[in-house]
């Protein structure tokens, strides 16, 4: 189909968001062609502002719009406690659960087929962060994937030398599952974690 040139560029730059396929990226432009301008206007600016006004935190590696973020600083919070999340997303989802210590975004996790080592992590900052405090048990939250799960492994080697309890969070069958649709990594795992009544 043959649609004007800003029209296609802007199909082009939503495709490249994550989800949005060709006809996702379609709609979503000839939604924001027939949307007010004012609104449009807001969207822009919002995501200037974005990017403008947010920075990472130096402690956590967190997106926030002040430094040290607000988790960072609330002194409310469990500073003996670390939980290790692969990105913001993760830590969302814990800080969801009612979770009270501190985090440590390592931003990724390690994957050798995407080139992806653990010099390219904010794993550094996580031991020098962890040798000068008073950190008493490090929660890692990876991804329960192949490259979440080596993740864990190398942070728990790189951990453990320092004296420091490490967890990993525990995995199984989510509520309302049915065992026969479990796959078997998933249900050999619960078993492992199981606990007694």
């Amino acid at each position: 189909m043959n649609l004007p040139k800003a029209i296609q560029e802007l199909i082009e730059y939503l495709k490249r968001l994550p989800g949005i396929g060709q006809k996702s990226a379609q709609r979503l432009a000839f939604h924001i062609l027939n949307s007010p301008n004012q609104e449009m206007l807001g969207l822009g600016k919002a995501i200037l502002e974005l990017k403008e006004n947010l920075v990472i935190c130096p402690i956590c590696q967190n997106v926030s719009d002040r430094s040290p973020c607000t988790i960072c600083s609330d002194p409310s919070r469990d500073k003996k406690i670390i939980c290790v999340v692969e990105d913001p997303l993760d830590m969302i989802a814990i800080e969801n659960s009612g979770f009270r210590g501190l985090y440590h975004i390592i931003g990724g996790a390690i994957a050798p087929n995407l080139g992806i080592g653990p010099e390219d992590l904010k794993i550094k900052e996580l031991i020098q962060r962890l040798e000068q405090s008073e950190i008493e048990e490090v929660i890692v939250a990876t991804n329960p994937s192949v490259e979440g799960e080596a993740t864990a492994l190398y942070l728990q080697k790189i951990v453990s030398p320092l004296g420091i309890k490490i967890t990993r969070i525990a995995r199984g069958i989510p509520m309302g599952g049915d065992l026969e649709y479990v796959d078997e990594l998933t249900l050999s795992r619960a078993l492992e974690g199981r606990k007694e009544y």
